[in-house]
């Protein structure tokens, strides 16, 4: 089965190495489904999932707690696992296909590049470099514009 879908990410991306040395990223995924709660919040599927290969190295910095992703997931499968507290179980999933899809918390420590002067259009036809490539105004369309 696949599954695709938008996703908010619940942590940062953890990078490993496999013993071949072939990067995983682990990923924690939150699905938004149903109707508003009375809180304001809708509900959200959590899954497990891993993206491998050069692509999960490559992404991991950009894979931040809060950015939004638009991921499509193979077999995704719910895994029974034991704690100190019983039995439970979560849904696993290998990524196959990933895009940042934005949303995600501005990092405060990284500057905000400064506002670049914008050039002021001219004020009037006489105004315009008469060196435009590819332009050529019809004599009668310039007439209106003068």
């Amino acid at each position: 089965m696949i599954l695709t879908g938008l996703a908010r990410l619940g942590r940062d991306a953890e990078i490993r190495f496999t013993g071949q040395g072939e990067p995983v990223a682990s990923l924690a995924l939150a699905f938004n489904y149903g109707q508003k709660q009375q809180d304001g919040n809708r509900p959200a599927q959590w899954v497990d999932a891993a993206l491998w290969g050069k692509r999960a190295e490559a992404l991991a910095p950009y894979l931040k707690k809060g950015g939004l992703v638009s991921v499509t997931l193979s077999d995704p499968h719910i895994e029974t696992y034991q704690t100190q507290g019983g039995e439970r179980s979560k849904i696993v999933a290998r990524v196959l296909d990933i895009e940042l899809a934005g949303g995600g918390q501005r990092n405060e420590q990284q500057p905000r590049p400064a506002p670049t002067a914008q050039a002021q259009p001219p004020a009037n036809y006489n105004d315009f470099d008469d060196d435009i490539p590819f332009v050529s105004l019809n004599w009668q369309i310039r007439r209106h514009l003068i």
